[in-house]
């Protein structure tokens, strides 16, 4: 079932992207594929450009990228949407990487409601087109990255669907070490939402943050460092004492990413079980005709409706004081 693209995000932006589900939703084999305007099945991960506006199939970065004066945008992949508990995610090792349901031990995985959160706090997903080296030690944070595309939570006030491409201006940047490694989380907010607007110092957009949405990063904060802990874990640390960087430097986080992840789409580095299939990556090894793109996507479990809806997470975890 090919979902016809509803104008999500900036206009412009999921028009020009389609989604097709694959196998039953909230099972292991559900998958949602990505198809651009052209109709062609293609990986979100590696062929969604990082700079919005920028063309497909030209030079990455594309020297022409969207702004909004004096503002670059990014395209984000929404993988959860807000005040969801599912833990839907780009599927790395997967050809043409779709959003899948994670699964671990044969269960799907849900992330817990942290009282007084519910499910996810922000839009959450990714920028397209970055990676973060497991073989690279961050000279920052003295840990080697996820091996994941770079995280991004999406501030905006509306409640956004998984698989949608939404346009977002870069804010500013949380240095999260989780389980000894890197995992930047870049805030960003839709650059068509109402508030974008108010958030416009030079360098200090996440003092307007705190100033528009107050308490939303000590929430932030306070998510990431608990999520984990209902599960067993120890909680998570952070770099600069949990201090969020201004968009300047989140903006270098993003294209230290961003080179990362054309080296390994040129084989420069090894990837390992990350999938590097691609359609339209000019010049990478990994590229991969119109056919085999389809051929991958009909050979996934077709398409079952019913269970459309996540079923709720409603136990609460609470921390004793």
């Amino acid at each position: 079932l090919l979902l016809a693209a509803r104008g999500w995000g900036c206009p412009g932006a999921m028009a020009r992207y389609s989604t097709e589900q694959r196998g039953r939703p909230n099972s292991p084999d559900y998958r949602l594929y990505f198809k651009n305007a052209d109709g062609k099945y293609i990986s979100p991960f590696h062929d969604i450009p990082l700079f919005a506006g920028a063309k497909e199939d030209k030079e990455i970065p594309a020297k022409r990228s969207k702004t909004t004066g004096s503002e670059v945008l990014f395209n984000m992949i929404v993988e959860a949407p807000r005040w969801t508990n599912a833990k839907m995610e780009i599927a790395t090792e997967e050809p043409l990487n779709p959003i899948k349901h994670d699964v671990k031990k044969g269960k799907l995985r849900y992330v817990t409601n942290i009282f007084p959160h519910k499910g996810y706090i922000w839009n959450y997903g990714a920028l397209p087109q970055t990676w973060e080296d497991p073989s690279h030690m961050d000279n920052i944070t003295g840990c080697c990255g996820d091996n994941d595309p770079i995280d991004v939570c999406e501030i905006g006030s509306k409640v956004r669907s998984s698989g949608e491409i939404v346009q977002v201006k870069v804010l500013g940047v949380l240095a999260l070490v989780d389980e000894g490694e890197t995992d930047w989380k870049i805030i960003a907010i839709s650059a068509d939402d109402p508030e974008a607007q108010k958030i416009h110092g030079k360098y200090l957009y996440i003092d307007d943050v705190k100033k528009h949405k107050p308490g939303y990063l000590e929430a932030t904060v306070d998510w990431f460092q608990l999520y984990k802990v209902p599960d067993g874990k120890p909680e998570n640390h952070f770099a600069f004492n949990g201090e969020f960087k201004n968009k300047d430097f989140a903006v270098e986080i993003i294209k230290s990413t961003h080179e990362h992840w054309k080296a390994l789409l040129h084989k420069k580095v090894d990837g390992g079980t990350v999938k590097c299939t691609n359609v339209l990556v000019s010049g990478s090894p990994f590229c991969c005709s119109e056919e085999d793109a389809r051929s991958i996507v009909q050979s996934a479990p077709a398409f079952m409706n019913g269970d459309s809806v996540s079923p709720e997470v409603d136990s609460w975890y609470f921390f004793p004081k």
